[in-house]
């Protein structure tokens, strides 16, 4: 065998072995640029500390927790009951243990209309 069909092999086996011992946190998962569920607010109790993403939270700002968009992602939020929409930033995650889609601030639940009540059926767009 010539040593460019060892090493081209040696390569390939080293590109199998990277994938086969890589975390599912390493390679990058397409999610859904759509989705509808349940969304919740933040307690005010939060107001100050920081969340997964390092930011402050701050229970004025247009942010949101999200179990899966990576920090940073802009996403609409539509309450599917009322029609109005608000664009947040994902900037913290939810509970595992969290029910719903989406944990957004307490302004951005007021601009949804859904502050009184506590929940609301949203649908959840990628904003590009």
């Amino acid at each position: 065998m010539t040593a460019l069909v060892k090493r081209g092999r040696l390569v390939l086996l080293a590109a199998v072995l990277g994938l086969a011992f890589a975390s599912t946190s390493d390679i990058a998962v397409a999610q859904p640029l759509s989705e509808e569920g349940t969304a919740t607010f933040y307690s005010n109790r939060f107001e100050g500390k920081k969340t997964a993403s390092g930011e402050v939270y701050d229970k004025k700002a247009l942010s949101a927790a999200h179990p899966k968009y990576a920090y940073g992602t802009r996403l609409r939020v539509t309450n599917l009951e009322n029609g109005k929409s608000a664009v947040v930033t994902v900037n913290d995650r939810m509970k595992r243990t969290a029910q719903g889609v989406i944990e957004v601030t307490p302004r951005v639940a007021s601009l949804l209309g859904f502050a009184k009540a506590g929940t609301a059926r949203v649908r959840v767009e990628v904003v590009k």
